[in-house]
């Protein structure tokens, strides 16, 4: 997790000393955030993901007034429980969230000072097991999924270079198993993750 902090803070910084000194274009983001899983039920498996918190850590670069791209690295850590045939297996891990995308500025008269946005990106979740005796199923491997995460979300301004931001981030992947055949669902779930923070322009 500290080697990937550090690669987005690099490039953060390569990409600043690059942008005009006269136009704030860059922004990076640190938000805490909520993760609610629903259920997904498939091949006589349902499977649950227990409720938890975690953080976002972004950088955004715009290309004019509406128009930016966008990479997010998130973090969470929770349980994936099922219930079926197999027992009532319990698997912990770490999730790892990458995505990268655009966000479209929506247009908003001069005397509102909120600045609202909506997103569209697609990247990779990692749901790596702890190791927890208590929460790992025996064979429990690391396991990558695709995942489109849309939303939208709405910027305050404090001063020139700092502003508060509200966001809603809605993730769309394929229910993890963690190559283990009887836990596999075969399913498309949903993650709704709500969050909260500020955001550094430059």
């Amino acid at each position: 997790m500290r080697r990937i902090a550090s690669l987005i803070a690099g490039v953060v910084l390569l990409l600043s000393l690059r942008a005009s000194a006269q136009e704030i274009r860059s922004e990076i983001s640190l938000q805490g955030t909520g993760f609610f899983t629903k259920d997904a039920t498939g091949q006589g498996t349902t499977q649950r993901g227990t409720e938890t918190g975690g953080f976002l850590l972004g950088y955004r670069y715009h290309f004019n007034r509406w128009l930016a791209a966008e990479t997010v690295y998130g973090y969470d850590r929770n349980s994936q429980q099922y219930f079926g045939s197999s027992g009532l297996p319990r698997v912990q891990s770490n999730i790892h969230q990458a995505t990268g995308g655009f966000v479209i500025s929506l247009p908003t008269p001069a005397r509102v000072r909120l600045s609202p946005y909506l997103l569209a990106e697609g990247g990779a979740l990692v749901f790596d097991p702890t190791g927890n005796n208590l929460g790992t199923l025996v064979g429990a491997q690391r396991q990558a999924v695709g995942v489109f995460s849309y939303g939208g979300g709405v910027d305050y301004p404090v001063i020139k270079h700092l502003s508060l931001r509200a966001e809603y981030r809605g993730l769309v992947y394929n229910a993890p198993d963690f190559g283990v055949s009887s836990l596999n669902t075969d399913k498309i779930t949903h993650t709704a993750q709500p969050s909260a923070g500020i955001v550094f322009r430059f």
